[in-house]
């Protein structure tokens, strides 16, 4: 710990309490590296205030000091978004503490959730008002709010309710400077200028801290149906989801699945089973709900659609889940995709968006492309079709040594499968963020025009250049590849 550190920390002891300051390598290594165990980070210390006061004091005395901090929630991030740096220079400013759910309003369909709520919390909460949180994801039990709102995140329900970005109606947050930005309030119409709660949505905690979030709620499920169904590729997929989306708005979730990646599943997850007998390249997951006892039942609603489907040969084969449990299971599948992978080897994980209508194409094409120019690779993309949003995974030949596979042949397949994208007048990241992960290829494949406001928007709000150093906005130009 430098001395600019020890000074900080010290301070923080005295303002805020010895529960705000964590110094004990035990306590602190667990949080020093992302959960995929890809960065490795050292931080001297975790400071962890349980008030927005708190961390506004922090704020002021770091900035005051020059030390840079490293905002972090669950740690959940997929692209070392939450990892401190490992040389030492900075400390993680933990919200975890900052867990309260301030107020909820069914009549409003309004609740401020402080940035260390955990997602699964919060959708316990909801659903005793009747009201539910329409965001979800695998990382749910752990995934906090701040976290959540900081690097927009999406999951499976985008397709009826969008991102994060589309749910968060008003944030607090402390800036760089320890200043206050108070914008809780969920206004329909607030034209003063730039949207500062639209700035910090997404801003990976290299603006400020997010503190607190009005977010907005819907009427809670009375009902839902869960099928799994066999498709001969993503075209047919995604004819099925244009199809049931002219049909009905109960659509909620629809997850393209290759058959590969369950097997993936089925092999490495204990107590998972395949949904349907016989073989098939793929797969889709779709899951209707109700909220009104009025509706047509879910179950119903979906046997109605697929049947046609099934009978003209759209859909090669479907079951309806018969129970919670099952429904649940077939979830499990999905969300059990990148632990399943983990578990086989080695892989570079892209999560990428294109126009929804050429994502067919370019999910086999770009699979094609990949094991035609990388000798052994395996690859395969699953995810959230009906977006635009897949990830996009090459698995390493078998039997390669992770650390020189992701040393050696990893960095250019992620620029080969980048160059795709961009090709393809997609996004390089769709739902997870630039992190630490993706800087140097946002660099590389950016507009300068776009960097450059980049870096403009950062350097005005935090100077100094403290917060969460290393991600998505690098201090200086990046320089390019010959």
């Amino acid at each position: 710990m430098n001395t600019a550190q020890s000074a900080l920390v010290e301070a923080v002891r005295v303002a805020l309490g010895d529960k705000a300051v964590v110094t004990d390598r035990h306590d602190i290594a667990p949080w020093e590296n992302d959960w995929r165990g890809r960065y490795h980070g050292h931080a001297p210390a975790i400071l962890a205030p349980d008030t927005v006061e708190g961390v506004a004091t922090i704020l002021r005395l770091a900035h005051a000091r020059g030390v840079p901090l490293v905002p972090q929630g669950g740690n959940t991030s997929m692209v070392g978004g939450a990892t401190p740096p490992a040389d030492g220079s900075a400390l993680i400013l933990s919200l975890r503490r900052m867990n309260r759910i301030r107020a909820m309003s069914a009549a409003d369909n309004l609740v401020v959730a402080e940035a260390g709520v955990i997602l699964a919390d919060l959708h316990a909460a909801a659903a005793e008002r009747g009201r539910r949180f329409p965001l979800t994801l695998g990382s749910r039990g752990s995934a906090t709010i701040g976290g959540l709102t900081s690097t927009n995140a999406g999951g499976t329900q985008v397709l009826r309710f969008g991102t994060m970005r589309g749910l968060v109606a008003g944030i607090e947050a402390v800036l760089p400077d320890g200043s206050m930005h108070a914008g809780l309030a969920a206004l329909k119409k607030d034209n003063r200028g730039y949207d500062l709660n639209q700035l910090l949505i997404g801003a990976e905690g290299t603006l400020g801290i997010i503190t607190a979030v009005t977010l907005r709620l819907v009427p809670a499920v009375t009902d839902r149906a869960v099928a799994w169904a066999a498709v001969a590729d993503p075209a047919d997929a995604l004819a099925l989801l244009r199809r049931l989306e002219a049909a009905t708005h109960a659509i909620e979730g629809f997850e393209i699945i290759p058959g590969d990646s369950l097997q993936l599943v089925l092999d490495h997850i204990p107590g998972t089973r395949a949904p349907l007998g016989g073989a098939h390249r793929w797969h889709v997951l779709i899951e209707a709900t109700a909220s009104d006892a009025q509706e047509e039942a879910p179950a119903a609603l979906l046997e109605r659609l697929l049947a046609p489907a099934i009978a003209d040969g759209q859909v090669a084969d479907a079951v309806i889940a018969a129970s919670e449990a099952q429904a649940d299971a077939f979830w499990r599948i999905r969300d059990s995709l990148s632990e399943a992978e983990r578990a086989s080897g080695p892989a570079v994980q892209h999560d990428i968006s294109v126009p929804v209508a050429d994502m067919p194409r370019f999910m086999t094409e770009a699979a094609t492309a990949c094991e035609a120019r990388f000798a052994g690779v395996s690859a395969a993309a699953f995810g959230h079709l009906g977006d635009g949003n897949v990830h996009f995974h090459v698995r390493a030949p078998a039997g390669v040594d992770s650390a020189l596979w992701y040393a050696g042949d990893a960095p250019g397949i992620t620029r080969f499968v980048n160059d795709l994208v961009v090709a393809a007048g997609g996004s390089i990241s769709a739902e997870h963020g630039i992190g630490q992960m993706k800087l140097h290829e946002l660099e590389r494949l950016s507009a300068p025009a776009r960097l450059a406001a980049l870096r403009a928007i950062k350097g005005a709000l935090d100077p100094q250049w403290i917060m969460n150093p290393g991600k998505l906005v690098a201090l200086a130009p990046i320089p390019r590849a010959p």
